[in-house]
C-alpha cells in the first residue's frame, strides 16, 4: 500500500474503533437492561447477569460491525472533501476506482471480524448461552425461595415461606392451588426441603414435614383434611419444566450447515434447504461490509468541494444503504420456510455493488459529472 492508503486506512480504522465502541455500548446496555430486570426478578445473582450479557455479546457486535463501518467510511470521505484532501488527491490523477482501494481494505478487515463472529464466536456463543439458561430454567430455588413474599409462579398457584436456615430448610411453608376441576388445595407445613429430581429433564420435588393438606369441592361446601408427617409435592404439576432437546441450527457453525449429518438434521429438525439457507445468510452477512463501505464512500464523490460538508450526499447514502439492507432483509423474511430458493439472500449484495460501480463509473467520467466548486487559491483575494 502506498503512504496515501496508509494514510486513509488508518483514519478508517480509528473512526470504526470509536463508532463500534459507541455503538455496541448503546445496543449492549439497552438489551442488558431487559436480561437485568428478568434475571433479577428470578433472584438470579449478578454473577449469573455478567455470565448472561457476556455471552450475548458475540451476537451484538455481529449486528453494530458492519454499520459502525459505514458510518466510518462516510466520516472518513467527508471529511477529505471537507478539508480539501479529496481535491488534492484528484489533482494527482487518482480517479474514482482508486481512492476506494484504501476503503476496500478497510471493508476487508471489517469482513473478516464480521465473518470471525458469524461463522465461528456467534454459534459457540449462543449454544452456551442456551445451556445456561436451560440451567437458570431449572434452578426453581432462585424463583421460588423468597422468604416473606407470596409468590405466584403460574396463574392459579400462591407460594409462601416463613424463613430460610443456613442449612436451606424452609420453614413455615403455605401453598395454595387451584385445579382447573374447581377443586382448590392448601398445603401448610412447618419445615420443608426443595429437591433437585434426578435426570436432566425431572423436575424438583418439595418435600414438606410436619404439615396439613386442605382440599375443598367446586362447591364449597365440604372441606377435607389430611395430616402428615411428610409428604412429597411435584413441581413439575404446575411449573414448565423440562429440557429442550432440539438443538438450534444457529448454535451449528457453518461447515455442519452445509453438510449436515443426518444426526444434526435429527437434532435440529430441520431440512437439508433450511440448514443450507442459515449458512449462506452468514455468508452473505460476512461480505456485507464491502457493500456498506463501498456505498458510504462512493456516493460521497458525487460531491465537489465544500466547507460546509456533504451533507445531502450523507443523506443520500444513508438512503441507499437503507434500501439495501430492506433488500436483504425482505427477501430473508420471504425465505424463511423455502431453502431452494438460498442464492436469492445474495440480491442485496450484488444490488449494492451495481450501484456503487454505477456510482463510481459516474463520478470517475470527466464529460458527464459536473464539476463542483473548487477550493480558493492560496494567497488570492476572492
Amino acid at each position: 500500500m502506498s503512504r496515501i492508503d496508509r494514510y486513509v486506512l488508518s483514519q478508517l480504522i480509528a473512526l470504526f474503533g470509536i463508532f463500534s465502541l459507541i455503538l455496541i455500548s448503546v445496543y449492549w446496555v439497552n438489551r442488558a437492561i431487559g436480561i437485568f430486570d428478568k434475571l433479577i426478578a428470578d433472584g438470579q445473582s449478578a454473577w449469573v447477569f455478567l455470565e448472561v450479557i457476556a455471552l450475548s455479546l458475540p451476537n451484538v457486535m455481529r449486528l453494530v460491525l458492519p454499520v459502525a463501518a459505514f458510518a466510518s467510511a462516510v466520516y472518513v470521505m467527508n471529511r477529505l472533501s471537507s478539508e480539501s484532501e479529496r481535491v488534492v488527491l484528484e489533482s494527482s490523477g487518482m480517479g474514482a476506482f482508486r481512492l476506494i482501494r484504501p476503503f476496500m481494505v478497510f471493508a476487508l478487515i471489517v469482513a473478516l471480524l464480521v465473518g470471525a463472529l458469524s461463522h465461528v464466536l456467534v454459534p459457540v456463543s449462543r449454544a452456551q448461552l442456551f445451556e445456561r439458561q436451560a440451567e437458570i430454567s431449572r434452578d426453581y430455588t432462585a424463583r421460588l425461595i423468597v422468604p416473606g413474599k407470596f409468590l405466584h409462579p403460574v396463574s392459579g398457584v400462591t407460594f409462601y415461606i416463613g424463613d430460610i436456615t443456613p442449612a436451606d430448610e424452609l420453614k413455615n411453608l403455605f401453598m395454595h392451588e387451584s385445579l382447573e376441576n374447581g377443586n382448590s388445595t392448601t398445603y401448610t407445613a412447618r419445615s420443608a426441603f426443595l429437591v433437585r429430581g434426578e435426570g436432566t429433564d425431572a423436575a424438583p420435588k418439595l418435600v414438606m414435614f410436619d404439615g396439613r393438606l386442605q382440599t375443598l369441592d367446586p362447591n364449597g361446601s365440604r372441606l377435607s383434611t389430611v395430616a402428615f408427617e411428610d409428604l412429597t409435592y411435584d413441581m413439575g404439576r404446575f411449573l414448565d419444566f423440562g429440557a429442550n432437546d432440539r438443538t438450534s441450527m444457529r448454535e451449528l457453525n457453518t461447515l455442519s450447515l452445509l453438510y449436515p449429518s443426518q444426526e444434526t438434521l435429527a437434532a435440529t429438525a430441520r431440512t437439508r434447504e433450511q440448514l443450507s439457507l442459515e449458512a449462506h445468510r452468514r455468508i452473505s452477512e460476512t461480505l456485507a461490509p464491502f457493500v456498506y463501505v463501498a456505498i458510504g464512500m462512493a456516493v460521497l464523490l458525487l460531491g465537489g468541494f465544500s466547507r460546509f460538508g456533504l451533507w445531502r450526499q450523507v443523506v443520500g447514502a444513508i438512503v441507499v444503504l437503507v434500501l439495501v439492507w430492506s433488500i436483504g432483509s425482505r427477501v430473508e423474511d420471504q425465505l424463511r420456510d423455502n431453502g431452494d430458493l438460498w442464492p436469492l439472500l445474495y440480491l442485496q449484495i450484488v444490488v449494492g455493488t451495481a450501484v456503487v460501480l454505477a456510482v463510481l463509473g459516474y463520478a470517475n467520467h470527466p464529460l458527464t459529472r459536473r464539476p463542483g466548486p473548487q477550493p480558493p487559491a492560496q494567497g488570492v483575494t476572492p
